[in-house]
């Protein structure tokens, strides 16, 4: 049975618009991209909560391939990000492929292709199958009693209803990540009561953000080695502070401290009461939970009508939250900034079953979460999972998805000059891989710091942080564009 398209990629993000891009570039035109929301964009088209912005700055947020001079500041707000991805589609072309509204169920190896099930009872198939589903794109519920019960309105962030004005209500947010962080001051603007319920505190550092002036943006236009520079710059802090310190704890233990300093004395400067802000400072190491940037969220707390809440929740009623201790808050809206649920529902994010009937959700579980340069998996032939254990390179999603470009062109390039069409990675390639992962953690903040207390989503349900790549952006990149094409099987 010969496979309708040469891929299927599942996902119409960023991650997937990469993927579709490298494989056009080795000419193959026969591709589709099943997306499960109306729109393209991913996590930029279903977020649009107000305070939106890329959490790193603008220019290290997009493709080096494909710059874009026209932030209008330094961290550009969500709909800039959405703007952005809409340029590359139609750019590259790429809206041709695309099907809206299209969730996908399952897909199965069968002896020579994938047979990717839709939920409309519909089947394609595809010689590629490629996974770009996101690494926070299952919204999760928080498991409280009786919430279901309330009576008022109910917001999730990444189901955020515009038309509903906040103005002048009695507001609880439960949740303090990094969305949190940018949602919670637009909140505190136009709430008359604000209750933030914090489980875990946040690590959050000043926020270095200001427009972009027009002859920045025009010296980018013009001359784009200049932007790349400020890419380049960007890049390199961010590793240092954020990356080095985290994974490479044991050697640069000082610059995990530096970045730990900086949050302290920004959240001093802000907040002046020591009781709210000992109730701020998480208790556990820098990085153990990605950090994030503002220079509005501590300081909301000090505004008489906002209230942090750290005793946990015991119920939900119809007409507001008791905590444990038995204290009440009467409220008009629930905002659920509760993030996603990463491992249980998006490692896969779908039924998968590859070559003898392995069951990807059900092997990862029953073993560990694994995946060879964070791409590929044994008995999973001809498949790309970009959202994989050890995939995550540096904070920029961007550096991700173009180091797994390189891989796909390594690994297409090879198969097409030996004659193949099928490829799977051996099981000995991916043990070395796993077991030299493993050894690289050792090192990190993840094993050597204190995390017991960070409920961080970096850790998967076996309590090993597998989410990033131990390494630098550099080394990933580099070994990209050369692990050795025996890694695989091609025939």
């Amino acid at each position: 049975m010969s496979a309708h398209y040469d891929a299927v990629i599942v996902g119409a993000g960023f991650g997937g618009m990469g993927a579709a891009i490298q494989l056009t570039r080795l000419d193959y035109d026969k591709l589709l991209i099943l997306e499960r929301e109306s729109d393209l964009g991913g996590t930029w088209h279903v977020n649009h909560y107000p305070g939106l912005a890329v959490d790193i700055p603008s220019a290290t947020y997009s493709y080096s391939f494909e710059p874009n001079p026209n932030w209008s500041r330094l961290f550009a707000p969500g709909q800039e990000l959405k703007r952005y991805a809409e340029h590359v589609a139609d750019k590259y072309r790429l809206r041709q492929y695309m099907r809206f509204n299209t969730v996908v169920t399952g897909a199965v190896w069968d002896t020579d292709h994938w047979a990717i099930s839709r939920r409309d009872d519909t089947t394609v198939t595809a010689k590629y199958l490629l996974t770009a589903t996101g690494f926070l794109s299952q919204p999760k519920k928080p498991d409280i009693g009786g919430i279901d019960t309330f009576a008022g309105k109910i917001i999730h962030t990444a189901d955020w209803d515009d038309g509903y004005d906040l103005t002048g209500q009695r507001v609880a947010v439960i949740g303090t990540g990094a969305t949190a962080v940018q949602l919670i001051p637009e909140v505190a603007k136009v709430a008359a009561e604000l209750t933030v319920y914090q489980r875990t505190p946040i690590w959050v550092s000043p926020k270095l953000d200001f427009p972009v002036p027009p002859a920045v943006r025009r010296a980018f236009a013009a001359l784009p080695l200049t932007q790349r520079i400020a890419r380049f710059a960007g890049t390199a802090v961010l590793e240092l502070l954020m990356v080095s310190g985290v994974l490479h704890y044991k050697q640069l233990r000082a610059a995990n401290r530096i970045g730990e300093l900086w949050c302290r004395a920004h959240l001093r400067r802000q907040v002046r009461d020591p009781e709210l802000r000992r109730k701020l400072t998480p208790g556990y190491s820098f990085g153990c939970k990605r950090p994030t940037f503002s220079n509005d969220y501590y300081r909301a707390f000090t505004r008489d009508h906002v209230n942090l809440e750290t005793t946990s929740i015991a119920r939900i009623d119809e007409s507001g939250i008791v905590t444990a201790d038995d204290r009440r808050h009467d409220i008009d809206v629930l905002v659920l900034a509760t993030g996603f649920d990463l491992w249980e529902a998006n490692f896969p994010a779908f039924e998968i079953i590859g070559r003898g009937g392995r069951n990807l959700g059900k092997w990862w579980r029953d073993n560990r979460f694994q995946a060879y340069e964070g791409v590929t998996i044994p008995k999973f032939p001809n498949f790309i999972s970009l959202n994989s254990p050890y995939s995550y390179s540096g904070l920029s999603y961007f550096t991700t998805i173009e180091t797994q470009m390189r891989h796909i062109d390594r690994l297409f390039t090879a198969m097409r000059r030996r004659g193949a069409t099928e490829f799977e990675v051996t099981q000995e390639a991916n043990d070395a891989f796993l077991d030299r992962m493993t050894e690289k953690l050792g090192d990190s903040v993840f094993v050597l710091g204190q995390c017991a207390t960070a409920n961080s989503y970096y850790f998967n349900p076996h309590g090993e942080a597998t989410l990033l790549r131990p390494s630098s952006t550099v080394n990933a990149f580099r070994e990209a564009g050369s692990f050795p094409p025996d890694d695989y099987v091609l025939t």
